[in-house]
């Protein structure tokens, strides 16, 4: 017990402020969900909630396992989900076009999503133990991109552009906090769009669609373009303070698609308005805001690497789905992270958020020591 408390310290030590915006970002997206379904709690926002709170005792048990740990088990891991990704592309279910899914009896899982964080710690793991002066040579260099590819390229080929994306950019975060030279990512990047028609090339057609879509919306606003039209206008009916609750046009007639998963926002918005768009950023924010301190405040490598990857991939997930449904990003099927309606996805930011807090105990018996 602390001295001046009756909460047991462990308790008292948790990141409360950090737990409460993550209570308050699901609890909103139940909302969202009940009003998705013309108000009702199945079969969204009632299992919406349960998986939360559940998902939720896990991360919290995460959060007193030591960091070391998760580094020991980072590679076993990795080798672990490596052999389920193969198990997807020979035994896999198909769901959203993509055969992404194992299935155990009543349970499914996605294992392209479990392999984010898990390669967050490996490269993390790798850099952690490689001697500073060796950053800056080519065996600093390929290991990881190894590490990074060989997962991404079979997400890619399921196909799944938008997991296998956010692998890849979580990846490339970690190469660049462990202070690999900018002009290797600049390079990179303008090799890449030097590519760009070449691996044009190579794209399935609904993702060849997809892109051009991205680019010229109005070609086919009533069939390929149809999500981003909708999705467009839906957020900008909703004004300042929306149509109000379970009175949106687009979302309770239908016309939006996938309102309850990838274009959740966009129906909340028209709902409730761009106050209460801004209101979800803002609680996205302050979650980023806490997480990228935890990074700041690691003196460990290792826990500084895992810290501002795993920060960076929760921030991909939120952006990348907002610039999507605002239509300026392509379509690529990419869930608002603990608003929208599914379990993997869900799954994928607790365990972040669990490392994380696990990090930043750390962080405060070091700094009660001080």
């Amino acid at each position: 017990m602390t001295t001046n408390s009756l909460v047991p310290a462990p308790i008292a030590h948790l990141p409360w402020r950090a737990i409460f915006v993550v209570i308050a970002i699901a609890m909103l997206g139940a909302l969202a969900l009940y009003s998705a379904a013309g108000g009702s709690l199945s079969p969204w926002a009632f299992n919406h909630t349960v998986r939360f709170f559940a998902f939720l005792g896990m991360t919290v048990a995460m959060s007193y396992v030591r960091p070391e740990t998760y580094r020991e088990y980072a590679w076993p891991s990795y080798i672990l989900v490596f052999v389920l990704l193969i198990a997807v592309m020979l035994y896999g279910a198909i769901g959203g076009g993509a055969r992404s899914w194992l299935e155990f009896g009543p349970i499914r899982i996605q294992p392209s999503e479990l392999m984010k964080p898990i390669v967050v710690l490996c490269l993390a793991s790798f850099y952690a133990r490689l001697p500073v002066a060796e950053i800056r040579k080519f065996s600093a260099i390929w290991p990881a991109l190894l590490i990074i590819a060989v997962p991404t390229f079979i997400i890619l080929i399921q196909p799944d552009l938008g997991t296998s994306s956010l692998l890849l950019l979580g990846g490339i975060m970690v190469m660049f906090l462990a202070g690999l030279p900018l002009r290797l990512f600049i390079g990179a990047g303008v090799a890449l769009a030097a590519m760009a028609p070449i691996a044009y090339s190579f794209l399935l057609p609904h993702q060849r669609e997809r892109l051009l879509i991205f680019l010229y919306p109005e070609e086919d606003p009533l069939g390929a373009g149809y999500h981003i039209t909708q999705s467009k206008i839906a957020i900008g009916s909703g004004g300042l303070f929306g149509k109000g609750f379970l009175a949106g046009t687009q979302s309770q007639l239908k016309y939006l698609p996938e309102q309850h998963t990838d274009f959740i926002f966009p129906a909340m918005v028209e709902e409730w308005g761009m106050f209460a768009g801004l209101l979800l950023i803002g609680l996205f924010a302050l979650l980023l805001h806490w997480t990228v301190r935890v990074a700041l405040d690691t003196k460990d490598r290792f826990g500084r690497l895992v810290a501002g990857g795993l920060s960076m991939t929760i921030f991909f997930y939120f952006a990348i789905n907002l610039l999507m449904v605002m239509g300026l990003a392509p379509v690529v099927g990419i869930p608002l992270p603990l608003f929208s309606y599914g379990g993997s996805a869900m799954l994928t930011v607790m365990l972040c958020l669990g490392i994380l807090m696990s990090i930043d105990r750390v962080n405060r018996r070091e700094s009660r020591r001080r």
